[in-house]
């Protein structure tokens, strides 16, 4: 396992970190077994991990602070707010009062006195940004929280959230959390360089789009059993609005480019998996791909990229696979701004 400087913050994590959005009902619902691999994640030399109040609706918080008892302080623990929690109208976004509120139900669920990094899970484009700035600055005044981050942030938010923490002195974002994969680069364009220029920490989610860069998405071959593409998989269930593979008009681009990248994995000596963790590590913007494993096997195939780098001839050819600063038809990025939403843009 290798580290790297979180940012400027001093702090060393490892180059994987443990996502735990996998634990819990979204992915295996045996605690016990989750707990096992986070063990084993963190004997494996993983110091990072990263979970979310939303996950399984705070489940994954519980799992995650179980786990933790005794290791605690070996661990840069990660999660993050935004989401709903629940019907009430007011138990989700950016403002003050939610924020206040959404911090001391994530302690009391790790089971910890403080957050190392607690960050805004989406862009609250309702909410001053100087509000929720705000509010988390007297979180890390009150030694409730260490360090701040965001996720999924574009561009142009990124860099006004550093000019608004200057602006009233508050404590600003030292990372940002975005989707990042051989099949999503868009965010090579801006995002990545917007972090680079702000020296802000990355640490993407998804690296492997959503198990597509596993190869267990093939041409002719039916989906797994429990994938999250899968009928009545992790996507199909939180996101009802996703297309099933076999309507998408963009499955079979995707198809194509998975056999193209397995002829590079194996011309390369390693498999898919660990071709598409090491093209994610290989930007210099990078500080920790997140990794989710819902099973052990899982875990133990992903640590073994941990130590894979790519050379030049392997990065040039998935640059003729997915162009630079490109998506693959059909990814969602999760990012599009309201502004574009017709009641908006008309009057």
């Amino acid at each position: 396992m290798r580290y790297r400087k979180l940012a400027r913050t001093g702090v060393e994590v490892s180059t994987q970190c443990l996502g735990a959005m996998m634990f819990g009902p979204y992915g295996n619902t045996d605690q016990d077994d989750c707990i096992r691999i986070i063990h084993r994640a963190l004997d494996a030399g993983i110091n990072f991990v990263d979970t979310a109040d939303v996950y399984s609706q705070g489940v994954s918080e519980q799992i995650v602070g179980r786990a933790l008892r005794g290791r605690r302080d070996d661990v840069v623990l990660a999660t993050k707010f935004f989401n709903p929690m629940g019907d009430d109208r007011n138990h989700r976004g950016g403002s003050r009062r939610w924020i206040i509120r959404a911090v001391e139900d994530s302690l009391s669920r790790l089971d910890t006195d403080h957050i190392d990094l607690y960050q805004i899970h989406r862009h609250d484009w309702d909410v001053d940004l100087e509000e929720t700035l705000g509010a988390l600055t007297d979180l890390v005044r009150a030694g409730k929280v260490r360090y701040l981050g965001s996720s999924t942030f574009p561009a142009e938010w990124i860099v006004e959230a550093q000019w608004a923490a200057r602006r009233r002195g508050s404590e600003r974002f030292v990372c940002e959390q975005p989707q990042y994969s051989i099949f999503a680069r868009k965010i090579e364009e801006a995002v990545l360089p917007t972090a680079l220029r702000h020296d802000l920490g990355v640490i993407p989610w998804s690296p492997l789009a959503g198990g597509w860069l596993t190869g267990k998405y093939r041409r002719g071959q039916d989906i797994p059993t429990g994938a999250r593409y899968s009928r009545g998989g992790t996507f199909s269930r939180l996101r009802s609005d996703l297309p099933d593979l076999d309507s998408d008009p963009s499955t079979p681009v995707r198809y194509d480019a998975v056999e193209s990248l397995v002829t590079i994995a194996e011309q390369a000596g390693i498999s898919l998996t660990h071709l598409a963790l090491a093209f994610v590590d290989s930007h210099p913007a990078v500080t920790s791909a997140i990794i989710g494993p819902k099973t052990m096997t899982q875990l133990e195939d992903l640590l073994g990229a941990a130590d894979v780098i790519l050379d030049a001839a392997t990065l040039d050819a998935i640059d003729k696979v997915v162009p630079p600063g490109t998506d693959i038809s059909g990814i969602d990025h999760y990012d599009r701004t309201p502004a574009l939403d017709a009641a908006r843009r008309r009057r």
